[in-house]
């Protein structure tokens, strides 16, 4: 695969603008043999993208088929490309991630779901798309872990309530946790398998409680590390993506 092709597939511009950087000098190449970064003055080279490794002005990349990352979100923070109030989760992403080249008018890595501008936690984004139907389709049923801290104190009634079901303006059929845990009197551990509208913050306010804080702590399997901040992201690795569910 020619080297620009290679560029353009990360995110770092159309295939001049690859081709441009090279001619530049601004892109290395590693060699594990030698083990040593070489300069590479011809964009039309030849390498194999698995496993490659390589430097644009300066920063390190690897080559990623399909980008799979996970984000600490902070608050306030909007889910969207175009926010309205609050600055975009995207704005804390470099680049070449927001630019990786994708199907239609959409570019970069999506965000698989949403959080409020309020609400912290664990996302995920990718750019494939049979990855966001997988995770966002009802049938999966892959739970998600919130740590809610309430108004008001929770009590076994509110707990029972939402393991059973609240009924919720926009659905004749309760919606249920599928695990519901009291960590202390203000604080909830909230289990879902289905994501409506501000489920959570519906929900607690159906048993009459009020959420004061949101906060996802796990998809699935994967959890938020504890040494990720918020703002910060990662890639998620094979055992990652292996974690989270179907």
């Amino acid at each position: 695969m020619q080297l620009q092709d290679i560029l353009f597939s990360q995110g770092f511009g159309t295939r001049r603008v690859c081709a441009g950087l090279v001619q530049q000098g601004r892109v290395e190449v590693f060699d594990p043999e030698i083990t040593a970064w070489l300069g590479v003055g011809d964009a039309s080279q030849d390498f194999s993208p698995e496993n490659l490794r390589f430097r644009v002005q300066g920063t390190e990349w690897a080559y990623h088929a399909k980008a799979y990352l996970m984000l600490h979100k902070p608050a306030g923070t909007e889910c969207s490309q175009k926010p309205s109030t609050w600055p975009s989760i995207y704005s804390l992403l470099p680049g070449p991630l927001r630019q990786r080249p994708q199907k239609g008018a959409i570019q970069g890595v999506q965000a698989v779901g949403r959080l409020d501008q309020d609400s912290t936690g664990l996302l995920l984004l990718t750019d494939d798309g049979q990855f966001i139907h997988r995770m966002s389709s009802p049938r999966h049923h892959i739970p998600k872990v919130y740590e809610v801290r309430t108004k008001h104190a929770v009590d076994e009634q509110q707990v029972s309530r939402l393991l059973d079901g609240v009924v919720l303006d926009d659905s004749p059929k309760p919606v249920k946790a599928a695990d519901c845990r009291a960590v202390d009197h203000h604080h909830l551990r909230l289990t879902l398998t289905e994501g409506k509208y501000h489920q959570v913050k519906r929900m607690l306010a159906a048993v009459g409680n009020r959420v004061e804080t949101l906060h996802r702590s796990q998809i699935g399997q994967l959890r938020l590390p504890a040494d990720l901040a918020p703002g910060q992201w990662r890639w998620l690795s094979r055992e990652d993506l292996a974690s989270i569910g179907p």
